[in-house]
């Protein structure tokens, strides 16, 4: 593992008189300025072919910038790209794909009432006689999706795709190209553990193919598995390359530039009555459409209930509802015993409960204001005496959160704007817990932020747990549920499919995540099934939906 320090400007790697691969891809001295903001500071990269190389770092490193780069997507300030030792430069995506590149997106850039076949034509039109040859289009995808196990039918209308078949016609759409040089851009944020699994099974087949790849992600778990190569890349700079043997405490390491302590210390539950009671609570979105459909559940104070889930199963409507923000159309919602189905967010909060919303740049600060000012934001009228501000004792709180949260900023009056993901968190998660809690709401906690203040926030959420208050995470990261959960509400299709223990396999909750019951799911596995009789947490069972185990091509019949 050999490492580069941010103190010394000249340790990064990069060594102008390194020469291009002669069989491969090249990225040399590639730097990417956006106003004050480096992005990318001379980075060299190799994509060799038959290797996975795992391009490493922290959301906002700087690592999708370096592949838009390298897709046409963005121009370099400074820097060449070379294959196969020649010097290439691309203007836009088509050309990148007609030299080889091909990219999945961290986001579809699919079209979602056009068919798999349809979108896989997109922009790259073969005609005959002037008409789209769609009949040579389904044909290509059958055989790749054949070739590669992705059982994708051409015919299928994207929006009736679940996301990991989505993520497949994205796959089909570079291989169609017959791309050499394959970008994976954090690809498995979307997908359950199975899916996951399935996702690097066909990668290995492309690097045993002879294809390079280069696998973007900030997910130490899955480096590990993956990696032929990594290379870390921290503030827009390569600091290090690191192999697949390093342990994950190494690979974090690398990343923040410190220590890290990865799996929070977390004392045995003490629970007390329910603070967080939902009956029967349906939620409607904009359209019409169910989105949370007849959930149940109670959170006890002192214990942490996480919702799994892909995203988009309901879990950011349920969030909304608990908060006031989406009104219900059926069930009740109670703290402490007192209803709170149809209050509004002042109400809500005043009840007692506490948010973490899951943008906080939409819903969490005002950029535009100060630190001090967002500390006080939903509870400003404490601060407030005879009309006016309380200046004083605003900046005083400020200093005091600050100090308690280690907050890093250069002043308390600075916009929350001007700090980073982890510190504007810090200053939502502080914000809320600077009050009594009955209930702590957080959705999707540690999005965006580093490892140092993943460590940081979880440790405050369990100490907040440990004041007997009820504490609802929804989140898609598994490393995080299992770190943080007492119970699992596993939600699919809008539907809690179970309630079960902490400590539940992976590949159960997996299964659960695709629609499956817990009994089903670790019957299937053959995990054993916790025992409610020894287990402090008795197991909730709840009527799972129908789960996808057809075909996508019967599904779509």
């Amino acid at each position: 593992m050999s490492t580069a320090t941010d103190e010394d400007p000249a340790s990064p790697l990069h060594d102008a008189s390194r020469p291009p691969l002669e069989s491969g891809l090249s990225l040399r001295g590639v730097t990417k300025r956006f106003g004050t903001l480096t992005a990318n500071d001379h980075i060299d990269l190799d994509m060799v072919p038959g290797r996975i190389h795992c391009l490493l770092g922290e959301n906002g490193a700087g690592k999708s910038t370096l592949m838009n780069i390298l897709y046409g997507l963005l121009d370099s300030d400074e820097g060449q790209v070379f294959i196969d030792g020649t010097q290439q430069h691309f203007a836009n995506p088509r050309q990148a794909m007609a030299a080889g590149i091909g990219m999945v997106h961290q986001h579809f850039m699919l079209v979602d009432v056009f068919t798999v076949a349809e979108n896989i034509v997109l922009g790259r039109e073969e005609t005959t006689a002037g008409v789209l040859s769609m009949r040579r289009a389904r044909r290509k995808v059958t055989e790749l999706s054949d070739r590669y196990h992705l059982d994708v039918n051409p015919d299928s209308v994207v929006e009736n795709l679940p996301v990991g078949i989505q993520q497949r016609v994205e796959i089909l759409k570079a291989l169609t190209n017959d791309a050499k040089y394959l970008i994976f851009d954090e690809p498995t944020a979307v997908l359950t553990p199975q899916e996951i699994d399935e996702l690097m099974a066909v990668m290995r087949m492309l690097r045993d193919e002879g294809r390079a790849i280069v696998f973007i992600t900030h997910k130490l778990r899955e480096v590990r598995e993956i990696a032929d190569d990594i290379t870390v890349i921290r503030r827009g700079r390569i600091v290090g390359q690191a192999h697949p043997d390093d342990t994950e405490g190494e690979l974090a390491e690398m990343m923040v530039g410190r220590a890290v302590q990865l799996v929070v210390d977390k004392p045995e539950a003490h629970t007390t009555t329910p603070r967080l009671q939902v009956d029967g609570l349906t939620v409607a979105d904009d359209t019409g459409a169910v989105v949370v459909d007849d959930v149940s559940f109670e959170v006890r104070g002192g214990e942490i209930l996480c919702v799994a889930g892909v995203q988009g199963n309901g879990q950011t409507e349920l969030a909304s509802a608990l908060l006031g923000t989406m009104l219900p159309t059926g069930g009740t919602i109670r703290i402490d015993g007192r209803p709170t189905t149809h209050a509004d967010p002042a109400r809500t909060i005043k009840a007692g409960l506490g948010f973490v919303p899951e943008d906080r740049q939409r819903d969490g600060f005002v950029g535009t204001f100060s630190v001090a000012e967002n500390l006080v934001l939903n509870h400003v009228e404490q601060y407030t005496k005879g009309g006016s501000l309380q200046l004083g004792r605003i900046r005083e709180n400020a200093r005091e959160r600050v100090a308690e949260f280690d907050i890093r900023t250069p002043s308390i009056n600075l916009p929350v704007s001007s700090l980073s993901g982890g510190n504007q968190q810090k200053v939502v998660l502080a914000r809320e817990l600077s009050r009594p809690l009955s209930v702590l709401v957080a959705s999707q906690p540690t999005r965006g932020v580093d490892v140092g203040a993943i460590e940081f926030l979880h440790k405050r959420i369990v100490t907040e747990r440990d004041k007997d208050t009820a504490v609802l995470i929804v989140s898609t990261e598994l490393d995080e549920i299992e770190a943080l959960a007492d119970r699992i509400a596993v939600m699919y299709r809008g539907r809690i499919v179970g309630i079960v223990p902490a400590g539940t396999p992976r590949e159960v909750l997996g299964l659960m995540m695709a629609g499956f019951s817990h009994e089903e799911a670790t019957e299937s596995t053959g995990a054993s099934i916790p025992d409610p009789a020894t287990d402090r947490t008795v197991l909730e069972s709840v009527a799972p939906q129908e789960p996808d185990t057809a075909t996508p091509e019967e599904s779509n019949r």
